[in-house]
């Protein structure tokens, strides 16, 4: 049997917090990390001290002060590809191929646009540009590759709480961006045509709440406990019966310096 475990975190700035990082690494010891918003251009990423932790192979696509999305892997990562969503030139998704026990596993690590603050497509471009992400997304099957025996797993910030229970207050937050109707229908339908299975809510019943995201503006966020479950992991459905457990690292929001977002760790047995 193998173990194999993969972790998402927005990071908010992997320059800034890459002690966060680090400490991650050291006590957790992920297989993969994946890493959005890590607003870093490729040449300025600090990679030599990932690969000093044992991570020796990262694979990045990134841009000066905006968006970024890195896979940090202590397995080997081969096919590597960045698509450029909505031709806006934002470094917003990468995947790669990681083999672990036997298995092939395309990783997919997305960063979805958050959509500004007007849930109008009509009056907020940046709002559009989410809903026509969301619409080239449902293009992604999760079964596209296992005609080769290749399984999928998609992580990220996809910066939408799709059920009542992924955000503190459904019905405050019907019109608010990140669980509007049109939003959570959206994701809902990247889910279901592309055969996703929505690993984090296989592990902990959809009538729980659960959050992996607290805004920076909350006097006491651990108090008001006013949180988002924006962060995703799903996988093609082979792969569904191999996962043990899910973690969601909450008391990662009070380290120093934190991230609005908190690590999530899917963890398997092959």
């Amino acid at each position: 049997m193998t173990e194999f475990t993969v972790a998402t975190w927005n990071i908010n700035s992997v320059r800034l917090r890459l002690p966060l990082v680090l400490d991650l690494l050291e006590a957790y010891r992920p297989d993969v990390l994946c890493l959005q918003e890590t607003k870093c251009p490729n040449g300025s990423f600090p990679g030599s001290e990932l690969r000093k932790r044992g991570y020796g192979h990262i694979e990045i696509h990134g841009q000066k002060g905006y968006h970024g999305v890195a896979i940090i892997s202590k397995l080997p990562l081969s096919d590597v590809q960045r698509k450029d969503f909505c031709e806006k030139g934002d470094t917003r998704h990468i995947s790669a191929v990681v083999n672990s026990g036997g298995r092939s596993i395309r990783l997919h690590n997305f960063y979805v646009p958050a959509g500004g603050d007007e849930p109008d497509p009509a009056v907020n471009p940046k709002f559009a540009h989410k809903l026509g992400f969301l619409d080239e997304m449902k293009a992604l099957h999760a079964e596209a590759e296992r005609k080769d025996g290749v399984s999928s797993i998609l992580v990220g910030d996809l910066n939408i709480a799709p059920l009542e229970t992924d955000v503190w207050s459904h019905k405050q937050l019907l019109r608010v961006v990140s669980h509007t109707p049109v939003e959570t229908e959206g994701l809902n339908e990247v889910q279901e045509r592309g055969a996703w299975v929505d690993l984090v809510r296989q592990h902990v019943p959809p009538e729980e709440k659960l959050f992996t995201w607290w805004s920076y503006r909350a006097r006491d966020w651990d108090l008001a406990d006013k949180g988002r479950r924006l962060d995703h992991i799903w996988s093609s459905a082979d792969l569904s019966p191999a996962l043990r457990d899910v973690t969601v690292l909450r008391e990662a929001r009070g380290w120093e310096r934190p991230s609005d977002h908190v690590p999530v760790f899917a963890h398997f047995r092959f």
